[in-house]
């Protein structure tokens, strides 16, 4: 592989990354003060892709132990190894914003499967400092309850990929990835701020990138819990614990990228790591209504379930 000259250090996701291409979401740090964890480098895949792909035209990912690759059409090929390396391959015309959208996001979901660090996929916040993770499909709200969680004073840890590992005593812990927050338009507009300050995602122009910088929390913080967030066509707030068998299938649901797990022989690492999470924390399903905005409303519930210890809520 013809590797390029790396330029650019990095701390985000609790590793120290080196790559050729800025990535100015992720914090800065010192090169010589700091033992690399990844290398992200422009190489030509070309022909590593016929070895691994050969003729399977209309096959766009291979993965196997410690190698995951995938190429997204009109953009670029990428080939993430071992847990330490991602080698990306662009068109000529690619833009570095869309790159990095798959940078911070698939690449490094596939990193810290391989260094088996679980990936949850949502938005994780500290709440009397302990991490909670808010999960749910895409278009659920995450984000904007997380906001909603920022806008009454509580810190972010991550957005997008949350990425989870234990103590030497097993205690879950979330670590923090990037100060930075996907949010739609709507929700901007409801809580009354100008998008015209913040930056479009590439080739998602009703979606921003905010940086929330002063209320990024850049340490790591026990995992309290984890909450589901769901939507329903019923007009209120209900909030209920989720049974012990039922949370193996949410915690593999909501794992980021879940499906590179059989293939990668992470299965029964999965499963352990459930387990452990599942004997260590609550969880618990969220719905909100999709006929109003209640962001603001569920933060109320998820408090009053967390500082109370009740198992469940109801709006009244």
């Amino acid at each position: 592989m013809n590797n390029l000259e790396q330029q650019h250090v990095y701390k985000g996701f609790g590793l120290i990354i080196d790559s050729y291409l800025r990535l100015p979401e992720i914090a800065p740090v010192k090169a010589s003060h700091q033992k690399i964890d990844v290398v992200i480098t422009r190489t030509n895949l070309a022909d590593t892709w016929s070895q691994l792909i050969g003729a399977k035209k209309n096959k766009t990912i291979y993965v196997k132990k410690d190698t995951i690759m995938f190429r997204i059409p009109n953009v670029a090929t990428f080939f993430i190894v071992n847990g330490d390396e991602i080698h990306i391959d662009p068109l000529a015309d690619t833009n570095e914003d869309e790159l990095r959208l798959y940078i911070l996001g698939t690449c490094m979901g596939a990193i810290l499967l391989q260094r088996k660090i679980l990936p949850l996929h949502g938005s994780a916040i500290v709440i009397d400092g302990k991490a909670y993770a808010i999960v749910g499909d895409s278009g659920a709200g995450k984000s904007t309850l997380a906001s909603a969680f920022l806008r009454n004073g509580y810190q972010l840890l991550s957005d997008d990929v949350i990425p989870v590992t234990f103590t030497n005593d097993n205690n879950p812990i979330v670590i923090p990835a990037y100060p930075y927050q996907k949010l739609w338009l709507e929700t901007l507009e409801k809580y009354g701020r100008d998008s015209s300050d913040f930056t479009p995602i590439y080739n998602r122009g009703t979606k921003f990138s905010i940086p929330v910088i002063d209320q990024f929390a850049n340490q790591a913080k026990e995992l309290a819990g984890i909450l589901e967030l769901t939507k329903t066509n019923d007009g209120s707030i209900k909030i209920n614990a989720i049974e012990k068998l039922q949370q193996f299938d949410l915690l593999f649901k909501h794992t980021y990228r879940n499906f590179f797990i059989p293939q990668s022989e992470l299965t029964d690492w999965h499963f352990r790591t459930s387990a452990k999470l599942v004997n260590k924390i609550g969880m618990f399903q969220i719905q909100r209504p999709v006929t109003r905005f209640t962001a603001d409303q569920l933060v109320d519930g998820i408090l009053t379930i967390i500082r109370g210890e009740m198992y469940s809520y109801e709006e009244n």
